[in-house]
């Protein structure tokens, strides 16, 4: 197994202090925490999109150019790239720019958004989502992998012999396809037998399995060989204390703290708190051995190769504590139990 850090750079009064960081503060706190994940052998790095308080990741191709300035080896991924809103040309630009700059790092995780804001905010209407996401995607596609462009669709201008500049550093960039909700995510990824994301963070496990099952049954409609297919999948949480009781004390202000915020609100959390999230769903709170039994759950439902974790909220020596904890104490386990195909040559840990 491979292990992505996730980061949505989500700025709220600490839970314990009630203190809250600047905006430069976070921005470097962001910086300091990919340079340790790389420093502690995590494969992949993500910044997420969101436009509008409190998260302060609305440009996270900007986020990542600076994060590949001070890192050589770590896989660079947006988790994700809000596709539906976005101008593909812009997209393609943007990220073809990132590839040069981190020297072929790049790994593009899209998705139509997870924040309702976004729609209105670009001038979309909601129930448009999924069509303008596959129209703008369909795209991308063809504006990284064909040169003089000749393209028209709904959501933007007509393109007439258009080439992007500059082209990807990659032969191709890969793209994932982030996965929480909906099967046109999966149909999607399925049709051009490209990885899926599952976000697997607010819901039960079978909200989730059902959709990975439906991608793997779709390839196969597709063409695509089922038994190939790539799967990534999220955690809801990561705490890691010497025993169960220590990690629920210690972790349980932050979790309360995020059940209040609006986010959590709109995300409808089935779990009847923290121990019921536990039991039950994705948030990796406990002992080392408790959290590597969870995830080999996970793994025997999804079948994934890649595991994202993150540790936002957390006071940053915490967030050190608990990497460092990951990639020393379960992360050697989940490697040699778990095969990965991918980023073979990147493997750090």
């Amino acid at each position: 197994m491979k292990f992505a850090l996730f980061s949505l750079m989500s700025n709220i009064p600490h839970a314990l202090t009630g203190e809250q960081l600047t905006d430069q503060q976070k921005f470097n706190n962001v910086l300091r925490q990919a340079e340790l994940a790389e420093e502690l052998g995590y494969d992949a790095y993500g910044i997420g999109e969101r436009h509008g308080e409190p998260f302060l990741s609305s440009s996270p191709a900007i986020v990542l150019t600076a994060i590949a300035a001070r890192t050589s080896r770590i896989r660079l991924l947006t988790t994700v790239t809000v596709l539906s809103v976005l101008d593909p040309v812009r997209v393609a630009e943007d990220y073809a720019t990132l590839d040069h700059l981190s020297g072929g790092r790049l790994e593009l995780i899209i998705g139509k958004g997870n924040d309702p804001r976004h729609y209105s905010l670009f001038g979309l209407q909601e129930e448009e989502q999924w069509d303008s996401m596959e129209e703008r995607y369909e795209l991308l596609r063809r504006l990284w992998r064909e040169e003089k462009v000749t393209w028209n669709g709904r959501y933007r201008p007509a393109l007439h012999h258009f080439t992007s500049q500059p082209r990807p550093y990659q032969r191709q960039i890969p793209i994932w396809h982030g996965s929480a909700s909906s099967t046109r995510s999966t149909e999607l990824a399925a049709r051009y037998g490209e990885p899926i994301f599952s976000s697997n963070t607010f819901h039960r496990l079978d909200k989730y399995r059902d959709l990975i099952d439906h991608y793997r049954e779709r390839l196969a409609h597709y063409g695509h060989d089922p038994s190939q297919a790539v799967v990534g999948a999220g955690a809801g949480a990561l705490y890691l204390a010497d025993t169960s009781e220590e990690a629920v004390r210690r972790y349980r202000p932050y979790y309360d703290s995020f059940q209040g915020t609006d986010a959590a609100k709109h995300n409808n959390s089935p779990f009847n708190g923290l121990e019921d999230n536990i039991a039950n769903g994705p948030a990796l709170v406990g002992s080392p051995e408790q959290v590597i039994e969870k995830i080999l759950h996970y793994y025997r439902a999804f079948g994934h190769q890649v595991l994202g974790l993150s540790v936002d909220g957390l006071t940053e020596s915490e967030q050190h504590e608990q990497l460092e904890r990951f990639a020393t104490e379960v992360a050697p386990v989940l490697r040699r139990e778990i095969p990965s195909t991918i980023w073979q040559s990147k493997q750090l840990i």
